[in-house]
């Protein structure tokens, strides 16, 4: 079956989107605040610390979660493009912001969580990344450089050193509430090499920059937020949003846990 015009739309924005942002990313580069480098200390975002000092309420409100992994959407069932990297279950996600815009059941489903996410200077995106014993997610890079990449480790199997990210020639292991900075236009790629599962709370944002040149990057990390690829994502994730609900109410049960019932 022949791709649909939106689905060729998508494709091509994306394309286009890579060769209109590189040069922009090489002075996005020399211009950082925080350098120009595969992984950044930790005590550069002020932030970090708050995050993690509330790691264990995130992890309560993730087990809520887990308890219906099965129903949990694969990466590429809402970023269409992820196909490339993995074309298969084992690396679930579950939303509560994307390029701005918000996951309403994750919200719901994990408000703690959210407010956290909220406070960070310039989040743009969060989630729980999901990742199966003996997955291995392919080498790739991130598409547009004015954005940071943060992980907090919130379930890391008991052998850590077989659990493993490389970020351009570095390669670190997840520990439960700590957390990683990186920059994700390096070619990375991850490994779980373990029988366990591994899960993170995945964050993009804002790089920072002096001014004028984080109002245009913030500019043109909003433009990438109305660009057919984010919003082709943001419908599938209120499709899957809108089935999980209602397979919840065929079953009786309340999409919502806790005090979010």
């Amino acid at each position: 079956m022949g791709k649909s015009l939106w689905e060729r739309t998508v494709e091509l924005t994306i394309a286009g989107g890579e060769k209109a942002l590189a040069p922009i990313e090489r002075f996005v580069g020399k211009r950082s605040l925080v350098g120009n480098q595969p992984f950044f200390p930790t005590d550069r975002f002020p932030w970090v610390a708050h995050v993690e000092a509330n790691w264990e309420v995130i992890a309560q409100e993730l087990q809520a979660i887990l308890a219906d992994r099965e129903a949990l959407p694969s990466f590429q069932e809402i970023s269409k493009d992820q196909i490339a990297i993995t074309d298969d279950d084992r690396w679930k996600t579950f939303f509560l912001y994307g390029y701005g815009f918000k996951a309403d059941l994750g919200v719901e489903l994990c408000p703690k969580t959210a407010a956290i996410m909220r406070e960070i200077p310039g989040m743009t995106t969060a989630m729980f990344s999901i990742l199966s014993p003996r997955k291995h997610i392919l080498a790739h890079r991130g598409p547009y450089k004015g954005v940071l990449r943060y992980h907090l480790g919130l379930i890391v199997p008991e052998n850590a050193e077989d659990c493993r990210i490389r970020v351009d020639s570095e390669i670190r292991h997840w520990e439960a509430g700590r957390s990683m900075v990186f920059d994700d236009t390096f070619d990375h790629e991850v490994w779980n090499d373990t029988d366990e599962t591994r899960v993170v709370l995945f964050v993009d944002l804002l790089r920072p920059l002096p001014f004028p040149e984080s109002l245009i990057n913030k500019l043109i990390v909003k433009a990438i937020g109305l660009s057919p690829f984010v919003l082709d994502a943001k419908r599938n994730q209120r499709a899957w949003e809108a089935r999980y609900r209602a397979r919840k109410a065929a079953a009786g049960e309340s999409a919502a846990v806790g005090e979010a019932a």
